[in-house]
């Protein structure tokens, strides 16, 4: 590298060499020497949110006549280049930084200041645009950073994981319809009860995901609190009193997404508590897909000496060793997604309730914890439905097979012939390998007719007693 291949940028602390082809200046570099401890640097959704932020500020700034338009308008123009993409790539910074998220916030500003800078026809890193009195003007890393954290994250929520989420509710309900009248064999405590329809069972999964949309629903009105304007320490200091709520509406109107000024500045930056909610019911989702998963796998497993009740689509060979061999790949995977969000859940959880006095430390792997989550569960969720749900087939006369088979139709005589005595041919069909309806007739119980009416698997899947008139 020759020193042609580097400028001079400077800061509080002195003199730093930048890469010359770089947008960030100093404190960015200080950043990359001081954090080289994870290579995670933040994505798309957060830096898009830091575009956001940045954006809404200078144009609240430019109204209140606090920068100057020539100055403000390239740094709205620069702060639209980071929205859209065209500078992910001027983000490295690790996650794992100061706690407030500083060097991420000075590096928004550098990056847009010196951008902002060549579009206003200047030199990159002279800062005749500047990333402290300009980009940042009305604002700290206390204050930019949970906003764009709640900004990335309800992005996340509203635009990637409710489409997803919604794209699998469909998906259930098309198989709930179709399986409407397979009738099959109930399990509790994955022994044989008493028969449902396999509808029945795809409509309990499709009504998990619908509830776990309300429940990510719910925790927006905290979500679209903003902590901008609160600066260093919540007390707004060196901030016009309009500047909060202008930012706001500004960011509402670039997200598509009602966001308002928080309702109290000192609970927005020294606690995340709507950060650690709205993780909770992506957790809650998330054991929800497990649930449905390991349901499908289980109903899936076989094919010739497991349940074998629905036929899982042939996505990939499942066996380096053994031919012919399929495997639940897709459903494995989101099972895998489920332990990674309670991973992260923790995380978050633990890093939310570590407030100190007026600032919360944990703002970095808040952030990024929580849009991992988001991202991983939107992604499962439309594979899930597209590659593994769809694609699932009912074995239609297995199904029936079995359920005739099952002792708990046993459950059904008890109307008809009383508890005592349905155990008795409970015990007898287990020993002697026959069906319940042939024990019952052997007994005279019941007559052919009677049984009939009595032992209907279809009929055991409503809510009626058997046997009345």
């Amino acid at each position: 590298m020759t020193d042609d291949d580097y400028r001079t940028e400077r800061d509080s602390l002195g003199e730093m060499q930048v890469p010359a082809d770089a947008y960030w200046g100093a404190q960015t570099q200080r950043a990359l020497a001081n954090f080289p401890i994870s290579g995670i640097s933040f994505g798309r959704r957060f830096v898009r949110a830091l575009g956001v932020v940045k954006k809404g500020a200078a144009q609240a700034n430019l109204d209140l006549g606090l920068v100057e338009a020539e100055k403000a308008e390239p740094i709205i123009e620069a702060a639209d280049e980071v929205i859209a993409g065209e500078h992910d790539d001027q983000f490295p910074v690790d996650v794992f930084q100061t706690g407030s998220g500083t060097s991420s916030n000075m590096n928004a500003n550098e990056v847009i200041a010196n951008r902002a800078t060549e579009i206003y026809g200047g030199e990159i890193g002279s800062r005749e645009i500047h990333p402290n009195d300009h980009v940042n003007y009305g604002q700290s890393s206390n204050d930019v950073i949970p906003t764009a954290m709640h900004v990335a994250a309800l992005e996340a929520v509203e635009k990637d994981l409710l489409p997803a989420l919604e794209t699998l509710a469909d998906a259930l309900g098309e198989k709930e319809s179709e399986y409407e009248d397979v009738v099959k064999t109930g399990r509790t405590h994955l022994q044989d009860a008493t028969p449902v329809t396999l509808g029945q069972e795809f409509g309990g999964y499709r009504t998990q995901v619908e509830k776990g949309i309300e429940r990510a629903e719910s925790t927006e009105e905290r979500l679209s609190e903003l902590a901008l304007g609160g600066t260093a320490t919540g007390t707004g200091l060196n901030t016009h009193p309009e500047f909060p709520g202008k930012a706001a509406e500004y960011i509402s109107e670039e997200t598509g997404i009602e966001f308002r000024e928080a309702d109290n500045h000192f609970e927005a930056q020294a606690a995340h508590d709507a950060m650690n909610e709205a993780h909770g019911a992506l957790r809650t989702v998330a054991g929800s897909l497990n649930k449905i998963a390991n349901d499908l796998r289980l109903l899936a497993s076989g094919p010739r000496n497991g349940l074998g009740e629905i036929d899982q689509p042939e996505n990939q060979p499942g066996s380096s060793i053994m031919p012919g061999k399929i495997n639940p790949v897709v459903a494995e995977a989101v099972n895998q997604v489920h332990k990674q969000v309670v991973g992260n859940d923790a995380a978050v959880a633990a890093g939310a309730a570590e407030g100190q006095i007026d600032l919360n430390l944990y703002k970095p792997v808040l952030a990024h914890n929580f849009l991992q989550s988001a991202d991983l569960l939107s992604n499962a969720s439309e594979v899930f439905a597209e590659k593994f749900v769809a694609k699932l087939e009912a074995d239609r006369e297995h199904c029936e097979e079995r359920v005739k088979q099952s002792m708990a139709l046993a459950t059904a005589l008890n109307p008809a012939i009383g508890y005592d005595k349905a155990s008795e041919v409970a015990k007898e069909a287990m020993k002697s390998g026959k069906t319940i309806r042939e024990v019952v007739l052997e007994k005279g119980y019941l007559s052919e007719e009677e049984a009939d009416e009595v032992l209907d698997p279809a009929k055991m899947t409503e809510r009626v007693i058997l046997g009345d008139d």
